[in-house]
């Protein structure tokens, strides 16, 4: 049966080469074209187009910032929802959902009201300084909160099938039964399991931040997809190498992510 259906195999998988090649050949085939022949300006003048260094040091300070402080939100709280309260595990999973149902125009018109509001309302107290803070062009804290809460679906889901696939509590017992306590026990006993879940939530969150571009284009921000949207309207042939550059990164970090997790499984064994 697995010999007859090989062919089907190699049909289905040369289909997806296709479909995802034939359009990235094409964006290369632009950005080359020239009608003196090959050229590759479009490449060499990337780092010194204007705003580009700034723009990618932005996205990956704000990406690394929402890994971080996505992570230390939903690894407890998984480990916390596994252990104690199991019962709540669907709340939680629409909780976590609902990033996925609100419409980003929405949910950016809902902070910009929450903006405009702030300032109007607590101009006399403490809190205001936080508004101005927190929209701070150099570092704009209200971008790294919106995208925590877009990548709420995404670590979650990574998680809980990390979670899955180990037995949680006979680790922490373990722990605890040796003198560690409660923090030592998810640092030392859980996480060092967690680390394919822990990596893939990361690069969802990674490739999330740099390619958001509705919430930051409405904010007034330019990180990196705003600043590729802004070049296509001048430079067309940049901003399709930039994209194009820009996936190749992004397939490139997820084979690591893959090589990482493969060395992980063939090494398990060989422990035993």
């Amino acid at each position: 049966m697995a010999r007859r259906l090989t062919p089907w195999r190699w049909a289905v998988l040369g289909l997806a080469a296709l479909y995802f090649l034939v359009p990235l050949a094409a964006s290369v085939v632009f950005t080359v074209d020239d009608p003196d022949g090959i050229s590759f300006d479009a490449y060499t003048k990337i780092l010194s187009a204007g705003g580009f260094v700034s723009s990618l040091l932005l996205s990956l300070e704000l990406a690394v910032t929402t890994i971080v402080v996505v992570l230390l939100l939903m690894v407890p709280a998984a480990v916390a929802l596994r252990l104690g309260a199991p019962r709540l595990r669907p709340v939680v999973e629409v909780v976590c959902s609902l990033p996925l149902v609100v419409p980003p125009i929405a949910f950016v018109a809902g902070i910009v009201s929450v903006l405009k509001w702030g300032p109007d309302h607590l101009s006399r107290t403490p809190l205001f300084q936080t508004f101005v803070a927190i929209q701070n062009p150099s570092f704009p804290v209200v971008l790294v909160l919106a995208y925590v809460v877009m990548a709420l679906p995404f670590v979650y889901r990574a998680l809980d099938a990390g979670l899955r696939a180990i037995d949680v509590r006979t680790l922490v017992e373990a722990a605890r039964s040796c003198g560690a306590s409660w923090p030592q026990a998810l640092v030392r006993a859980v996480l060092p399991n967690l680390r394919g879940a822990l990596l893939n939530a990361a690069f969802l969150t990674l490739a999330l931040v740099l390619g958001e571009f509705t919430v930051a284009q409405l904010l007034g921000y330019q990180p990196f997809a705003v600043w590729i949207y802004n070049v296509g309207s001048d430079q067309a042939q940049m901003s399709v190498a930039v994209s194009v550059l820009s996936l190749l990164v992004t397939w490139a970090l997820l084979l690591a992510l893959a090589g990482a997790g493969g060395g992980r499984n063939r090494t398990a064994p060989s422990r035993g």
